[in-house]
């Protein structure tokens, strides 16, 4: 095994992190050194340009920047207050009820918008002065927000899924998708077991019991949100559209929703929010280039072959191999943002659970779901500075709470790992 490239990848990467350059920066800074000590010198920035090119030159990947735009417009358009407002009705009358409001709320939302820290803004904003406001402690409601909203990262639709079915080689995203579902929900079931347990133990109130009258009014007014959810699923499922064209029609639905149906968005608003989502999706498509350029030079020196080898040797159990890339998953997304995760180790650890006949999809989900861990835990956790701000608390005084809820996350990991059918059975229901 030649260690040279690996040494030099791995040194100017974490260098650069150390340093504060953005990961990016970092990946293709790290990319471009190493093929100079791989390849002719001259030819590796216009190789690291052709690579990067290539790489975001995909159909599937133009569903991106159309779900960042409707979860723009979902943001802005009075959807979460709507989603909260029928979650409560729904659950507010069980003790610690604002708990379990705020985590149903964060799935519907996170469902319908594909993004994590959209679902921890819209919600977070919307839920966590109200729970403050009703006894509960300010950092058990941030944990609780920014927990529940990686939901929206494996319940469809999800940008990220996406981006693995682009660096597992094209695998089926409407299989992704349907294997997103039963997972998602398993996550939110385990919040609401560990939210509960920790609300009963504070002693939280709970709300009253509205009128069946009332419950329905809350559902219709949220019912144009969640059928959005029929309209790009059912769409996708029935074959009627690909999920890039379902992006598209979400758009066009969003905004339908939101500037004539509720009104919240006025037309002078929408450069703003298309300005948003434009500078969004160029940080989502540089770490999308960057990463596969760094892909192709791990492929280039073998560097998935000799890491397969390597994990085969200690174990040819499915699971136990399982178990063990969980926990370098674990320890990866402490420090690196979930993306350029899912791009860099995709080609590394596929190749290595395939030989032992695990699912791709199965694989797929396991490592959204273990690298959404990430995304509540410092330095890096882009949702956990997301909950933080918006409940206005700090990452020291949020860690206590959050623990045992990341228990539940694990919990919940560690049942879909041993069990695949959690994430296949709906697509092999619908024959996928």
């Amino acid at each position: 095994m030649e260690w040279l490239p690996i040494v030099v990848l791995a040194a100017f990467f974490f260098l650069l992190v150390g340093a504060g350059v953005p990961i990016s920066f970092c990946i293709g800074l790290a990319t471009v050194a190493t093929m100079l000590n791989s390849i002719d010198p001259l030819a590796s920035a216009t190789t690291v340009a052709q690579v990067m090119a290539t790489g975001i030159d995909s159909f599937a990947l133009l569903a991106i920047p159309f779900f960042i735009l409707a979860g723009e417009l979902m943001n802005r358009g009075g959807i979460a207050a709507r989603l909260v407002e029928f979650a409560k009705a729904l659950l507010g009358a069980f003790p610690g009820g604002l708990a379990y409001v705020n985590i149903l709320a964060s799935m519907l939302f996170g469902s319908i918008s594909g993004s994590a820290t959209a679902a921890a803004s819209a919600i977070g904003s919307v839920m966590c002065p109200r729970m403050v406001e009703e006894g509960y402690d300010k950092n058990f409601s941030a944990a609780v927000n920014l927990t529940a909203a990686t939901t929206g990262l494996i319940i469809p639709p999800s940008n990220i899924l996406i981006i693995y079915s682009l660096a597992a080689g094209g695998l089926s995203i409407t299989a992704l998708f349907l294997a997103g579902y039963l997972p998602g929900i398993l996550i939110g079931l385990s919040l609401m077991v560990v939210s509960g347990i920790l609300a009963h133990r504070g002693k939280y109130p709970k709300s009253k019991i509205l009128p069946m009258k009332e419950t329905f009014r809350h559902f219709f007014r949220a019912l144009p949100s969640l059928f959005l959810l029929i309209v790009v699923i059912g769409g996708i499922v029935a074959g009627i559209f690909t999920a890039t064209e379902a992006a598209a029609v979400a758009v066009l639905y969003t905004f339908i929703l939101s500037v004539f149906i509720y009104r919240e968005v006025r037309f002078s608003e929408l450069p703003q929010i298309l300005l948003r989502s434009a500078a969004t999706t160029s940080i989502v498509m540089l770490l999308v280039g960057a990463s596969m350029a760094m892909s192709w030079i791990m492929a280039y020196e073998n560097i998935p072959h000799y890491v397969t080898a390597m994990l085969l040797s200690l174990t040819e159990n499915p699971f136990l191999l399982l178990v063990l890339i969980n926990i370098l998953l674990l320890v990866v997304g402490i420090f690196m943002d979930m993306a350029p995760a899912v791009l860099i180790f995709t080609p590394i650890f596929l190749p290595v659970v395939t030989a032992l006949g695990i699912d791709p999809v199965h694989f797929g989900i396991i490592m959204v779901m273990n690298l959404s861990i990430g995304l509540c835990t410092p330095p890096v956790g882009t949702v956990l500075f997301v909950g933080c701000s918006v409940s206005g608390t700090s990452i020291s005084q949020v860690i206590r709470p959050l623990l045992p809820l990341y228990g539940g996350m694990i919990v919940a990991l560690f049942l879909v790992t041993k069990f695949p059918s959690l994430s296949l059975w709906l697509p092999r229901l619908f024959g996928f």
